[in-house]
């Protein structure tokens, strides 16, 4: 979401100001941080960002700095009581007035904040447009991301989503499938829907009626320039047989989804206020499995939450050997400000969940490495997204079960499928041969 946010900013500011992106930061006039507020790191990360820019501002005075995202929308005003040489905060919902809140800037010399929630209006504001980080390539690369909803209504204790991006907002209907048509007419061959809860997503139809998720993606797919379908990040919560069976008839959907668990201890989960358990998560997994055998299962998890024991952390590890996770995305909790989480008592060392993190990361990997051998000599039919970053006489693909696949080829395949044999299984990607 952050990363189409960020080409979004990128957007208005082309269309708006006449501006150019730079890889400069001492050429730039406008420097916008787009930010993170899920965990504390990522949050901390930005003052540490923000300090080395102001070296800038003190030879460049004109230079304008941005804070845009969750931090922004967390924040607010207090980040210029920590950074007073920030000229703009703006939220994840406000992006589309980064031009007027900059002019406004200029004019009156003070500093702007807009962390307001005004739902939709956002969209309405952006065109469609191909990511910008294909622009120097010989072709666009063939994907692009479409966000089809904000926010979220699940509250989970640990998360501060809620209250940084919002309750959960769908577009119409009708919107989303313009902006893929627009984007189907710039070449693109591969779409990722987005949103935070994005299986949650219940859009005003033509007819004024309420459509799921399951009707949407089923409409896009009967789109013919649309090839390959992706989504993410769904809740178990929002799962429907409708979404599931759609697996069973819709090839272009793909052999892919990730679902976020967290916790593999229904004590766990009550505590975390996910809205499921253990056995219903896992009765989703095999009802997918059943409409499309082959699917890779990636997932989120969260090791030492509040009160979290061994037998708890026990039980995520039964759930990964049970289930046989592809990857997964995996971090200590980190206490966020405001959320009910932040206040429960933690006893536990923090040597012991760096240690329960490093076994669950392990296992992962384990299983992530297992996935990949059995593709071996398979021949997969791969998105050529780009030039690999490992070797840039070589370009990167990616598969149906989102690996990247890295082979010898000509530039003007980028954009287009290819089918690749997997001859080499190399750490967290993959070797092939045009077929």
């Amino acid at each position: 979401m952050n990363e189409y946010d960020s080409h979004k900013m990128a957007d208005v500011l082309r269309a708006c100001d006449g501006m150019v992106q730079t890889d400069k930061p001492e050429d730039a006039d406008v420097i916008l941080f787009n930010t993170c507020s899920i965990r504390e790191k990522a949050e901390e990360k930005v003052f540490s960002d923000l300090g080395r820019v102001r070296t800038l501002k003190l030879l460049k005075p004109n230079l304008l700095i941005g804070v845009g995202g969750c931090v922004a929308s967390q924040e607010g005003s207090a980040i210029l009581k920590r950074a007073p040489y920030v000229d703009v905060v703006f939220g994840p919902q406000t992006l589309h007035r980064l031009p007027k809140l900059l002019q406004a800037r200029r004019t009156s010399g003070l500093s702007q904040v807009d962390i307001s929630f005004p739902e939709i209006e956002k969209f309405d504001q952006l065109t469609a447009s191909v990511p910008h980080y294909a622009e120097n390539s010989a072709s666009i690369s063939g994907a692009a991301y479409v966000s089809i909803m904000e926010g979220c209504s699940k509250y989970c204790t640990f998360c501060v989503v809620p209250y940084t991006r919002g309750e959960e907002v769908s577009r119409p209907f009708a919107d989303v499938m313009r902006e893929v048509g627009a984007l189907m007419s710039q070449g693109v061959k591969e779409v990722t829907l987005l949103g935070q809860n994005v299986n949650a997503y219940r859009g005003m139809g033509d007819d004024g009626d309420t459509v799921d998720f399951a009707y949407l993606l089923k409409s896009i797919a009967a789109l013919d320039g649309i090839e390959r379908l992706r989504y993410t990040t769904s809740h178990p919560r929002d799962m429907s047989q409708r979404l599931i069976d759609l697996y069973a008839t819709q090839p272009k959907l793909v052999s892919h989804l990730h679902l976020p668990v967290q916790s593999g201890s229904d004590r766990i989960l009550a505590a975390m206020k996910r809205g499921h358990t253990v056995l219903e998560y896992k009765s989703i997994i095999r009802r997918i499995r059943t409409a499309r055998p082959d699917i890779c299962i990636t997932s989120d998890f969260i090791v030492g939450f509040p009160g979290e024991t061994e037998q708890d952390f026990e039980a995520t590890m039964k759930l990964i050997d049970e289930v046989g996770f592809d990857n997964s995305f995996s971090y200590l909790y980190s206490p966020r400000p405001g959320t009910p989480a932040a206040e429960l008592h933690d006893d536990t060392p923090q040597e012991i969940k760096v240690a329960r993190l490093n076994r669950l990361q392990g296992c992962i990997e384990q299983l992530e490495a297992r996935i990949a051998h059995s593709m071996l000599g398979t021949v997969q039919r791969a998105l050529v997204e780009g030039v690999s970053k490992k070797n840039s006489n070589e370009l990167a693909a990616r598969t149906d079960n989102n690996r990247i696949v890295n082979f010898s080829g000509r530039p003007e395949m980028i954009g287009d499928f290819v089918a690749v044999k997997i001859t080499e299984v190399v750490r967290h990607t993959l070797r092939g041969k045009l077929e």
